[in-house]
C-alpha cells in the first residue's frame, strides 16, 4: 500500500495548493501556457491582438483627421474603424468562449481529480490498512481511533492517513505563508526606510557649516 499512501499525500498536496494559490490563479497561468504552444487557438489569439493593434492606428488616424477638411480620408478610415471593430468583437466574442470552455474542462478535472478521489479512494480501500502500528506500543483506544472506521485493529486506515495529511500540509502552508508575509513586509518597510531618508531635506546647520569650511579652505 506504498504506492496508495504517496497517491493520497500528493492528493491533498494539490488540494491544499489550490486553496492556497487559488483556482482563477491556477487557470490563468495555465491558460498562458496553453497559449505558448502553437495551436490553433495561439494562432487566433495572435490575429486578436494583431487586429486590435491595426484598430488603434486607425482608430488614432482617424482621431487626427478632420472631418470638415478632408472628409473624403476621414470617411475611408471611418470605415476601415468600424470594420475592424466588428471582427475585434467577434474574435473576443470566440476567445472568451474558448476560455469559458477551458476553465470548465479545468475546474471539471481538477474536481474529478482531486474531491472526487477524496470521497472515492477511502469508500473503496476503507478496510484496507495503509500500514500497521507496532505490537503493544498505544494503547486500545489509540488503535481504534487509527483504523477508524473500518481497517483492521492496529493499522492506520485510509480516512486516519488522508486526515493526518491534510492537517500536517495546511500547517506547512499556513507557516510557509506566514514567512512569505512577513519578508515581503520587511521588504517594504526597508523600502519605506530608505526612501524616506533620500527625501530628509539637509540641516541647514551642516550646511552652513559646509560654506564655513568651504572659506577656510580658500
Amino acid at each position: 500500500m506504498s504506492s496508495l499512501l504517496v497517491v493520497i499525500f500528493v492528493i491533498e498536496l494539490v488540494v491544499q495548493l489550490v486553496n492556497t494559490i487559488g483556482a482563477a490563479t491556477i487557470n490563468n497561468m495555465l491558460w498562458r501556457f496553453y497559449l505558448s504552444f502553437p495551436t490553433p487557438l495561439a494562432r487566433q489569439f495572435a490575429d486578436q491582438r494583431k487586429k486590435q493593434k491595426e484598430y488603434l492606428a486607425v482608430r488614432h488616424d482617424l482621431n487626427a483627421t478632420s472631418s470638415q477638411d478632408e472628409f473624403a480620408k476621414w470617411a475611408r478610415l471611418r470605415r476601415q474603424h468600424d470594420k475592424l471593430l466588428d471582427e475585434l468583437e467577434k474574435k473576443k466574442s470566440e476567445l472568451e468562449a474558448s476560455r469559458a470552455r477551458f476553465d470548465r474542462y479545468l475546474t471539471a478535472v481538477r474536481l474529478i481529480s482531486t474531491r472526487g478521489a477524496q470521497w472515492l479512494l477511502p469508500m473503496w480501500y476503507g478496510r484496507k490498512p495503509m500500514f500497521w502500528l507496532p505490537y503493544g506500543w498505544f494503547p486500545y483506544y489509540v488503535e481504534w481511533f487509527a483504523s477508524f472506521p473500518r481497517a483492521p485493529l492496529g493499522s492506520v486506515s485510509i480516512a486516519v492517513w488522508q486526515w493526518a495529511c491534510t492537517g500536517m500540509l495546511a500547517l506547512v502552508m499556513d507557516t510557509v505563508v506566514g514567512i512569505l508575509g512577513l519578508v515581503a513586509a520587511s521588504r517594504q518597510s526597508n523600502g519605506a526606510k530608505q526612501k524616506q531618508r533620500q527625501k530628509q531635506p539637509v540641516p541647514a546647520a551642516q550646511a552652513g557649516s559646509g560654506k564655513v569650511e568651504s572659506k577656510k579652505d580658500l
